[in-house]
């Protein structure tokens, strides 16, 4: 019997949490030190509590979330966080945050977790100056995401490296801003879908498959972000699909296999996309539309070093409701008789009938070969039927706009 109470005692010590105990000690609003030590995680914050560490770790044991916060203004500082589930329907996260407000996730580093942070149904928290990766012995389709918000508003993201994640998302939710963070290396780096009122503000963008998607969103702002180097075969920096009120401004969006891939239905009314003041170079495609081109402004950008400046991938004539002007386009090949940097002609673009590739991206593989290079001359120079209007800017500039 001795042996045996031992032995219990020893397990007992073994599996003991002393943080989850310091936690149901602490009066609220109090303040937890913790050491540079290692300690178990699964813990729940059920209180407002401010968790400091110092070179500290907590560990997961590899079932559930490491932390769970339901509660108001809770603050976790300086802590590394490992060994979350790997139950994709649980969401297993290193933090996840329900139904918890005003709370405060700052210079935390996060690996070997499914998910990063998970929000449900909570406001007004504020994510920064963290680093955060999945788990990384899985491929990049089966890893779990970053950050996802999901019924939650008003939250801020800001200065955060994020890598190797399947996804970031926001699902739902409303006036929520990501601020002066780096996405590297994920499927998705940023998925929006049916929420409102999203800032995307000062970001790096390197290395995704695409680096923002945007569904149905309504109010959405993309200013001043580096969106670099969309790889594999998509390869998008920026998809929108439908959506409302949506404005794209001073950002660098280069080596994309598409710098825009843009699917508005041709119901839509009224102008939806502002596009302007951005520098697109050295992509594949620039704007690569599905069904109808209409709605758009697109306006002082500068546009060069690309393969091809539009495509469109469903038969189909240009609409006029775009008000598209005072781009510069490296592929313009007019005149300026009275050199007031505006083109005497519209930058027209066609679609020829020797195009196959914008309808079977497979062809695509011979673009640049001589019997293709043949076609394209031919129909340019005399073409078989008459060719499609795709795209009109009224007043293309002749020099780059001076913001670059």
């Amino acid at each position: 019997m001795k042996y045996f109470i031992i032995i219990l005692l020893y397990i007992s010590f073994l599996y003991s949490s002393p943080l989850q105990d310091a936690i149901n000690k602490a009066s609220a609003y109090s303040t937890i030190k913790l050491s540079n030590a290692v300690y178990n995680g699964s813990i729940i914050i059920n209180k407002p509590l401010t968790i400091l560490g110092n070179n500290t770790t907590i560990k997961g044991d590899k079932v559930g979330d490491v932390i769970k916060i339901l509660s108001d203004k809770v603050v976790l500082k300086n802590l590394t966080i490992i060994n979350s589930g790997n139950r994709v329907e649980n969401l297993n996260s290193a933090i996840s945050l329900t139904k918890a407000n005003y709370c405060k996730i700052d210079n935390c580093i996060i690996k070997n977790c499914l998910y990063g942070i998970n929000l449900a149904i909570s406001n007004h928290n504020i994510i920064s100056n963290n680093q955060i990766s999945s788990f990384g012995y899985l491929p990049l389709s089966q890893k779990g995401g970053g950050v996802k918000i999901w019924y939650s508003n008003h939250n801020i993201i800001k200065n955060n490296i994020i890598k190797d994640v399947k996804n970031n998302v926001i699902n739902f939710s409303k006036n929520n801003q990501f601020i002066n963070n780096q996405f590297y290396n994920s499927m998705f780096a940023l998925h929006l879908s049916n929420s409102s009122d999203i800032k995307i503000l000062n970001n790096v963008f390197k290395y995704n498959s695409s680096a923002i998607v945007s569904m149905c969103v309504m109010n959405l702002i993309i200013n001043n972000n580096d969106i670099l180097s969309s790889k594999g075969a998509a390869g998008i920096g920026i998809v929108l699909d439908n959506g409302k009120n949506i404005k794209i401004q001073h950002n660098n969006i280069k080596y994309n296999a598409k710098a825009f891939y843009i699917d508005s239905t041709s119901k839509e009314k009224g102008i939806q996309r502002t596009l302007v003041y951005n520098n697109i170079a050295y992509n594949k495609e620039v704007f690569h539309f599905h069904q109808a081109i209409k709605n758009n402004i697109i306006q002082y950008n500068n546009i060069y070093g690309n393969l091809d400046d539009v495509i469109k991938d469903t038969p189909g004539t240009y609409d006029p409701k775009n008000n598209i002007a005072y781009n510069y386009w490296d592929n313009y090949k007019g005149f300026d008789k009275n050199n007031d940097n505006i083109g005497d002609n519209p930058y027209m673009v066609y679609q020829y009938a020797d195009k196959l590739w914008h309808y079977n991206h497979k062809v695509k593989f011979f673009y640049g070969s001589p019997i293709m290079s043949l076609l394209n001359f031919m129909s340019n120079l005399a073409p078989f039927i008459e060719p499609n209007l795709l795209f009109i800017d009224k007043k293309p500039l002749i020099q780059k706009n001076k913001f670059d």
